[in-house]
């Protein structure tokens, strides 16, 4: 039935349940087998996605042989609003009579870092998750739909990706299953109104301070000024890219048996004939690297071309402190170090000045030197940018880009007076790992810029500024 045709809420209802049945059927969701219990815990924000693919599963619950229950995280980072949003989770559940878990990040004495994004989030929800599939679940489905695989598509191309990332979201990875990424969110919210099912809407979706938002309200609609079928087309190419990404998968696993066999190691752990693999058709050998660099790290393409530089000429490739591969003689080696093996490394320390800089733990700053015009239009849209400028003029000429020192002290801007960056750490209880990695800007022990603090006070732009130093940081992100 075309969209056009549909006349009613309920053949508009039946419609979209049939869409997404034929898709876990394409996709391969919720294959029958011989499990007594097939259960499916439905993540359930509050918001149109999640509402809609808890509505439609437990519409199709009897064909697809499911028992379906659901579960809501409070982060508790948007403070009534996030009570707000449970308060309705459970009023739902409760009147479409299906079994709620709730978890909350402060019933369990987690406080929320100052600075908490979504990367923060998703570790608290996913690790939520798992807890719920070792208690007996089967599968926890999670409501991304088509717009959220183009704005992925999107994000990751501007990052730098290949074949496995440009395929997008999965429709199923381990127990986790996507059934409506063959919606859009317009089906989803027509959906809601068809099946008077209400929603709520997080504000922070509106908020231009982070970055898939606005890709998601700028470049999105922006395509589809261009072509209306766009989110639909980039879901297709991520679905003609999945399929593309499994056929050179095995061409890659192929690769590294023969490049393992020919110098009488494994597939997994090497080592690996160099010569096989240089010898290879170059996407084949980036598909058989990807396997090498992802049960480590998130596989960006920066990484996968690294070490396809090592494999053509002879180097090292540190991917965590405890492995890296090295290319000597005619075999490439995986090498594995305990922590007490590691080589005392070089803290990492470089000049402030423009350019892109990488530290451990996937952190990376980007230091641009900007006009006062584009300033001014990142003044007026960007606002989450502001606490990472400075008036150039006011920087120090000896101000370096490295990780903690012992001494270092800080005045955040806005507040009264300095402090040690070991009271500051300790106040927003961040793990002791992630304060030896973060980035910070110094001259001597005097920080002046911090990761997700921004520059100190006396620091920021105003009407006398001719040039500002604009910083732009990103930490890689796990696979959705």
């Amino acid at each position: 039935m075309r969209k056009t045709e549909i006349r009613t809420a309920e053949e508009l209802k039946t419609h979209t349940e049939k869409s997404v049945l034929a898709y876990c059927a394409q996709a391969g969701l919720f294959p029958l087998a011989d499990e007594a219990s097939r259960t499916v815990c439905v993540a359930v924000s509050g918001g149109a996605d999640s509402m809609a693919l808890l509505h439609i599963l437990l519409a199709l619950a009897p064909k697809l042989e499911l028992q379906v229950s659901a579960c809501h995280v409070n982060h508790g980072m948007r403070g009534a609003a996030a009570d707000r949003d449970e308060a309705f989770v459970r009023q739902q559940c409760a009147l479409l009579h299906v079994p709620l878990t709730v978890y909350s990040a402060a019933a369990d004495a987690i406080s929320v870092p100052e600075h908490a994004g979504e990367d923060w989030a998703r570790q608290l929800r996913y690790g939520y998750f798992e807890k719920l599939l070792k208690s007996g679940v089967q599968w926890i489905a999670t409501a991304h739909t088509g717009n959220d695989q183009a704005e992925t598509l999107l994000f990751r191309l501007a990052r730098g990706t290949g074949a496995h990332g440009a395929a997008g979201i999965r429709p199923v990875r381990g127990a986790f299953v996507r059934p409506l990424l063959c919606l859009s969110r317009q089906d989803t919210e027509a959906y809601c109104a068809a099946a008077g099912q209400a929603f709520v809407t997080d504000e922070t979706n509106f908020s231009v301070a982070y970055a898939r938002n606005r890709i998601r309200h700028d470049a999105v609609p922006a395509l589809e000024q261009v072509n209306t079928a766009a989110v639909k087309n980039l879901r297709a190419f991520c679905d003609k890219m999945e399929r593309i990404d499994v056929y050179f998968f095995e061409k890659g696993q192929d690769l590294l048996h023969n490049a393992a066999a020919q110098a009488g190691g494994s597939r997994e752990d090497g080592p690996w004939d160099l010569d096989t693999l240089r010898t290879a058709e170059p996407l084949i050998l980036e598909a058989a690297l990807h396997q090498l660099v992802s049960p480590v790290r998130d596989a960006e393409q920066k990484y996968i071309s690294l070490l396809e530089q090592c494999v053509r000429a002879e180097g090292a490739v540190q991917l965590r402190n405890t492995l890296r591969f090295v290319a000597r003689g005619k075999y490439l080696y995986k090498e594995v170090l305990a922590q007490n093996q590691l080589p005392p490394q070089p803290a990492p320390e470089y000049p402030l000045q423009p350019g892109e800089y990488h530290f451990p733990g996937g952190y990376q700053v980007t230091i641009r030197l900007i006009s006062r015009s584009e300033w001014e239009n990142i003044h007026c849209v960007h606002k989450k940018d502001l606490k990472n400028l400075a008036d150039y003029a006011r920087i120090p000429m000896l101000m370096r880009l490295r990780t903690r020192q012992p001494g270092d002290r800080f005045h955040q801007a806005g507040r009264c007076g300095s402090k040690s960056l070991k009271k500051l750490y300790n106040e927003e209880s961040i793990p002791p790992l992630q304060r030896s990695q973060m980035p910070l800007a110094a001259q001597g022990n005097q920080v002046l810029w911090i990761w997700d603090h921004g520059f100190c006070e006396g620091l920021a732009p105003d009407e006398k500024t001719e040039e500002v130093l604009l910083v732009q940081q990103y930490q890689e992100e796990d696979n959705q």
